[in-house]
């Protein structure tokens, strides 16, 4: 477990990120207090997670695929966090975010995206070519596989370090991995 830097005890670095976090999300997660220990973690999640945001994939493709490496990897923090993302900012109805947990989605081409990621995941980067050649029947372009695999490394980050921090979960509801 580490400690929670408080947003009134951060000082320089740790400070003026809170600030950036405080505009654009509007608050300073336990998850961030936590990755606050060390600047460069908390300014490498906050820079990769901004990044993917200005990419291709939607906010409800993000938060989909989020669910299904939370669920994978058991991050009950992770889950909770995009469970209520899912619900309170992409709008996904519980049907949905229920399947995302199983990598699985009505839409066919974003079942193909969480499949694809989930592939990589259990593959460890190593996906057979079938995998592939479904993704792409399904219309998944190289700009999505590529960021399907950025935002999996983004996901890997934030589910290792909270399962390894047993973050407290300030999120309204709890969810705890199903397998």
């Amino acid at each position: 477990e580490l400690a929670r830097i408080e947003p009134a005890a951060a000082t320089s670095e740790v400070a003026e990120l809170y600030a950036r976090m405080k505009k654009t999300i509007g608050a300073i997660p336990n998850m961030a207090q936590c990755m606050a220990n060390s600047p460069a973690v908390l300014k490498a999640w906050l820079d990769l997670s901004g990044a993917l945001n200005q990419g291709t994939l939607p906010a409800a493709v993000r938060e989909r695929l989020a669910l299904g490496t939370a669920e994978y990897n058991r991050c009950s923090y992770c889950l909770s966090a995009h469970t209520f993302l899912a619900k309170n900012v992409a709008k996904l109805d519980q049907a949905e975010i229920d399947r995302a947990r199983d990598a699985a989605s009505n839409t066919p081409h974003v079942d193909a995206i969480l499949k694809l990621s989930d592939a990589i995941a259990r593959g460890h980067g190593s996906v057979a070519k079938e995998d592939i050649e479904d993704a792409r029947k399904a219309g998944v372009t190289d700009q999505e596989i590529a960021e399907v695999i950025g935002n999996l490394a983004l996901n890997v980050l934030t589910n290792y370090f909270n399962v390894f921090t047993d973050t407290p979960n300030e999120y309204p509801e709890l969810v705890t991995p199903r397998h």
